[in-house]
């Protein structure tokens, strides 16, 4: 197909998914997406992994001219209507990389989501390891424990950004895509607490990677691949990582369409590869290809999914803007920085930018090994202006939204920044109170819509 077949060309549009905690009056976990999905009753929304999750698919809008304004208003005006219907039955929406008030006690094979696919992949996943989950996260504050199944990721909620792209281009969109992986978490950090343990600022990253873990000890030691992977390679082609998943990945979920794509191909008839697809979604690559079929004509994707959900909207929108616009313009450098950087550094910027957010140290070709925020500041934001001009984003829009990339560098302040200073703040209280009451007032600040950055402290 990707020899042969007519893919739909590349479309300048954002596509967006938010998932969402739900939590009750208090702030704790709410085990309601049952409940609030009825209540809200719309064909966008759909469950998530666990009981506390929800999850929103929002259409694509081009980014041409007042696009994000519309798209920021689009993302508020569905949020807005959902949260109204959610307190209908006693719950309320909360984005964020990690809710702070989750424990360890929140999270098992009965607080799955009523979902026979969850079900499946948790069964699965538990005989491929043959033993107990082991989180081992070295944070500030570090964490030892086990599980016994996989309802630990659903902790993990997080943006996925979709940009479509043609089978020619998407090679140096997949690759770009990797080397801004790293920058992207530190200057959106938003996930510091886990299980009332203050970890990485993004500790969404080195949980997810461990929570979805199909490798026994004896596995891992032999170095067989994690299912949550950067990759190891720089590609030439989306047939590479279709390669790798047949490779290197087991079939997880053992379902099976009855059409044969060769025979439809023969016809004429664009295959939707149903088990291609299916397979692909349980391989976690931070930057996914997805094949799709659309009114006949098929297309690829890149699915971008490093960011943390939160704080604001307006915050979302802004990660939005920097990521696409550095999208426009990085696949199409004369000399691509892949070029002039190691798959290996791409992936330890993620790493570092996980555990430190703007604090980190990341490595770029030209510069050496500089504070994110530097990097952020002198090289990323000016190509992310020249970006979204070439999107054709009005320029009012384009530096109000890039506008709050650059303070949130100047000023040191992410989403895990207010977090962990708003509960220093209460260190007079026992740790599961002071996120209780940071959760309560976080969410007051989200409604605000205004930039976590100008949020006040404690």
């Amino acid at each position: 197909m990707l020899r042969e077949s007519r893919f739909e060309d590349d479309q300048p549009r954002a596509g967006l998914e938010i998932e969402l905690n739900l939590v009750d009056e208090r702030g704790e976990p709410a085990m309601k997406n049952t409940e609030v999905l009825a209540a809200i009753a719309e064909p966008d929304w759909a469950t998530e992994l666990g009981q506390f999750n929800v999850e929103i698919n929002v259409a694509p809008e081009s980014l041409e001219g007042d696009g994000a304004t519309r798209l920021e208003k689009l993302v508020r005006d569905r949020l807005n209507h959902a949260e109204e219907r959610a307190h209908t039955v006693g719950g309320q929406m909360l984005m964020i990389g990690i809710l702070p008030t989750l424990r360890e006690r929140d999270v098992h094979e009965g607080t799955l989501s009523a979902n026979s696919r969850y079900k499946l992949l948790n069964e699965q996943i538990f005989a491929a390891r043959g033993e107990d989950l082991h989180l081992s996260i070295e944070g500030d504050e570090g964490l030892e424990t086990f599980a016994d199944s996989i309802t630990p990721e659903a902790a993990c909620t997080s943006v996925q950004l979709h940009l479509q792209v043609s089978p020619e281009a998407f090679s140096a969109h997949w690759n770009a895509a990797q080397i801004l992986a790293g920058p992207q978490v530190a200057v959106a950090a938003n996930s510091p607490f886990l299980f009332g343990r203050r970890l990485w600022q993004e500790t969404r990253i080195p949980l997810f990677e461990q929570a979805t873990d199909t490798r026994p000890v004896e596995l891992k030691t032999q170095g067989v691949r994690p299912r949550v992977w950067f990759g190891e390679r720089w590609i030439t082609s989306v047939f590479d990582l279709f390669e790798e998943n047949s490779r290197y990945f087991p079939a997880l979920l053992p379902l099976c369409d009855d059409v044969d794509p060769q025979e439809q191909l023969a016809r004429g008839v664009t295959p939707e590869l149903g088990e291609l697809t299916l397979h692909n979604g349980t391989v976690y690559r931070w930057n996914r290809p997805v094949y799709a079929v659309v009114d006949g004509i098929p297309h690829l994707r890149v699915e971008n999914r490093v960011l943390p959900a939160g704080p604001s909207v307006v915050d979302v929108i802004a990660n939005v803007a920097f990521y696409y616009g550095l999208m426009r313009v990085l696949p199409h450098a004369e000399r691509p920085v892949w070029t002039r950087m190691s798959f290996v550094a791409a992936e330890e910027n993620l790493h570092s930018a996980a555990r430190h957010g703007l604090d980190a140290r990341l490595y770029w070709p030209g510069l050496g090994v500089v504070p994110a925020s530097e990097l952020i500041l002198r090289r990323l934001l000016p190509l992310a202006h020249e970006g979204l001009d070439l999107w054709g984003t009005d320029p009012e829009v384009r530096d109000r939204l890039l506008g709050i990339i650059e303070r949130r560098c100047v000023t040191g302040t992410t989403g895990a920044s207010w977090q962990t200073d708003a509960v220093n703040a209460m260190d007079n209280l026992d740790r599961h109170e002071a996120l209780r009451r940071m959760t309560l007032r976080y969410i007051e600040h989200m409604h605000t819509n205004q930039p976590v950055h100008t949020w006040p402290s404690f």
